[in-house]
This record gives structure tokens, C-alpha cells and sequence, in this order.
């Protein structure tokens, strides 16, 4: 029933349809609160109340946690889990804000996880360049520049002890 241009309040009676696996109801203009019957066990696995004008906290129970907060969005006056605002004092919203700053963890974690892999693959690169370099450099007999290179950083180590 989306994008049908229905106005009003969601009719609490769409709780009691038992038999309903998917109701969609989004880009309309729904207005009110969503009614608390659609929070009880039903047969419900999807529900679609984005882009219309629902305000008020959304019915907590074991129905609505399964919905993923995208089925919210547009829905500016909404509040409680899932969607980021909270609802009050209620126990859900504290454990949304937990599980938003687990969530923010575990991105920050995966983030410094790609960082030290892509710095060791960087490191790990330039080793394996270097290495090829020098061999190349000594199997031609040309390793003049690499003693050169060495005898100036003696050089410099051996001025710093000598200071100190």
C-alpha cells in the first residue's frame, strides 16, 4: 500500500491481521503516533513505515526489534529503537545507545585493523624492494654507492659518540 497517498492514523485494528507477513505503508501521509497493536506477536516479518509523517515513540515489543530502522526513515517526529533518537527514560533506548557505541567500536577497531594491515603491506613491500635493489646492486658488482652510503652513516654515528 505504499506510495498511495493514504492520510490519517494507522488503524490500530491492522494489529489484529494475524495472517500478514509484509505491510508497507511507506511514501504516504500517515500522521499520529504508530499504534502499540503492531508491536504484539503477529505473523509480521516486514513492516515499511518510511517517508511519512509518524511522530511519537515506536512500540516496543518483540515485533519491532526485527525491523531494521531504514523501515522508519522520513519519519521525523519518531523516537525509541531503533532509530536514533531516543524515546525517554525507556530501558530500550539506553541499549540502542550501547549498541550504537558497540557499533562505533567495532568500526573503529576494523578501522585501525585496516590501517596496521596496510601499513605492514606497505613496510612489507618496501623490504622486498630494497632487498631486490641491493641484490641487484651487488650481483652486477656495482656497490661502490653502497659502500660509499655506509662509510658516511659510520661516519655521522661515530661524530654523535664523540659530542655525547
Amino acid at each position: 500500500m505504499s506510495h498511495n497517498g493514504l492520510k490519517g492514523h494507522i488503524p490500530p485494528s491492522l494489529g489484529r491481521l494475524s495472517v500478514v507477513e509484509s505491510l508497507d505503508l511507506s511514501f504516504n501521509q500517515l500522521s499520529g503516533e504508530i499504534p502499540q497493536q503492531l508491536a504484539s506477536p503477529m505473523s509480521l516479518e516486514f513492516l515499511n513505515l518510511s517517508h511519512n509523517y509518524l511522530q511519537g515513540c515506536i512500540p516496543q515489543g518483540p515485533q519491532p526489534h526485527t525491523f531494521e530502522s531504514n523501515s522508519y526513515e522520513s519519519n521525523d517526529g519518531l523516537h525509541g529503537f531503533p532509530v536514533s533518537k531516543d524515546c525517554g527514560n525507556d530501558p530500550v533506548s539506553e541499549t540502542n545507545y550501547t549498541v550504537s557505541a558497540l557499533d562505533n567500536q567495532e568500526s573503529n577497531s576494523e578501522f585501525l585493523n585496516d590501517f596496521w594491515n596496510a601499513a605492514l603491506m606497505g613496510y612489507g613491500s618496501g623490504i622486498c624492494i630494497g632487498l631486490s635493489i641491493i641484490y641487484f646492486m651487488i650481483s652486477t658488482g656495482n656497490i661502490k654507492w653502497l659502500a660509499r652510503i655506509i662509510e658516511e652513516l659510520e661516519h655521522k654515528i661515530n661524530m654523535r659518540r664523540r659530542k655525547n
